[in-house]
């Protein structure tokens, strides 16, 4: 345990509320509350400042229980319906999204949020670290919406989104928004945004005199809504958030997999199977089955020897027989009885016309 003080190099370890955030305790902010309220333990005595680096080597604990060793990085994508809270625990009693998550799903945190009564893609991880990054503006990652409202939209409304409002004091970053169609008394909109702040699309729309009566979120940055159904939840291979995130070395999901379990592709209860986003598997050997080959008979082709041709029927073809010829129909063919003769076309052929 090493406290913080001035000097020239950074003192070894990593910020206790980094050490809990990763280890899926909490939020590193929420970890800072935690070490505050005086339920964090380090080689079992109560810290009371989040200014502290710890290592591999000093001992955690929060309410007295153990850090467990820090999971891989996960995430997941699930279709939020209206009608829960994204909260932990709700004063009012409200169901939340962790009420309807599966059970054999792990500890997880959501990245943002989405009120109670939006709708669409809202991320999971069990890294408190990651959700701090994929939730910073500085990523950079657009979010896509649909949006519904009452009445008809201006052009002249929809561009002042464009160019960023000041709704109540709070500076709203310019939008993008497209109107999409009208439907009786509603319209339709696509809006993207780059900042996540409390209720900034219903507020950004009220401002401008339309009123939300229906808000999707399609996208999360690279990670997509598609067809994941209400409800549904589906993990992001390893791969797929480490290409996005840009961290080659972050550990592959068959690093950390216990042996006789399903990997992340495996199908949840209430979800589809992940890797929609890596794209259809390679073929086997890289290419079409080969055929017969091809060329005509008795072309040399290469390494293969030609095919001898087989001749007409009835010529010696080497250690095959010749076929004996049907010879002209009534003519004795051995072993299988002459063929009556249909007749000349015209005549009566019993049942066949």
């Amino acid at each position: 345990m090493s406290n913080t003080s001035p000097s020239k190099s950074a003192p070894p370890g990593d910020r206790i509320a980094k050490v809990i955030a990763r280890a899926g305790i909490a939020s590193r902010r929420d970890a800072e509350v935690i070490i505050a309220e005086g339920r964090v333990t380090v080689n079992g005595q109560v810290i009371e400042s989040a200014a502290l680096n710890v290592t591999d080597e000093d001992r955690v604990a929060v309410d007295g229980v153990p850090l467990a060793p820090p999971e891989r990085a996960r995430l997941w994508m699930y279709h939020k319906p209206t009608g829960l809270v994204t909260t932990t625990r709700d004063e009012q009693g409200r169901e939340t999204v962790f009420d309807a998550l599966p059970d054999d799903l792990p500890r997880v945190m959501t990245v943002g949020r989405l009120d109670l009564n939006s709708e669409g893609l809202l991320l999971l991880t069990n890294d408190g670290e990651l959700k701090r990054r994929l939730e910073l503006p500085s990523t950079g990652w657009l979010r896509r919406y649909r949006v519904r409202v009452r009445g008809t939209p201006t052009e002249a409304q929809l561009e002042a989104m464009r160019g960023g409002l000041t709704v109540e004091g709070e500076r709203f970053a310019p939008m993008q928004v497209a109107f999409d169609r009208q439907q009786g008394g509603n319209a339709w909109l696509t809006l993207g945004l780059r900042e996540g702040k409390n209720r900034e699309i219903r507020r950004a729309m009220e401002s401008q005199g339309l009123l939300v009566n229906r808000l999707i979120r399609l996208s999360y940055g690279p990670f997509q809504l598609g067809t994941l159904a209400i409800g549904e939840i589906e993990e992001v291979r390893t791969r797929v958030l480490r290409d996005q995130l840009g961290e080659p070395e972050m550990a592959d999901e068959t690093e950390t997999r216990a042996p006789g379990k399903p990997g992340p592709g495996g199908r949840k209860p209430g979800g589809k199977p992940a890797g929609k986003f890596g794209g259809k598997p390679a073929g086997k050997f890289g290419g079409k089955p080969g055929g017969r080959p091809g060329g005509k008979p008795g072309e040399d082709r290469g390494d293969r020897p030609a095919r001898k041709p087989y001749g007409k029927p009835g010529e010696d073809r080497g250690d095959r027989p010749a076929r004996k010829p049907y010879g002209k129909p009534g003519e004795d063919r051995g072993d299988r009885p002459a063929r009556k003769p249909y007749g000349k076309p015209g005549e009566d052929r019993g049942d066949r016309p």
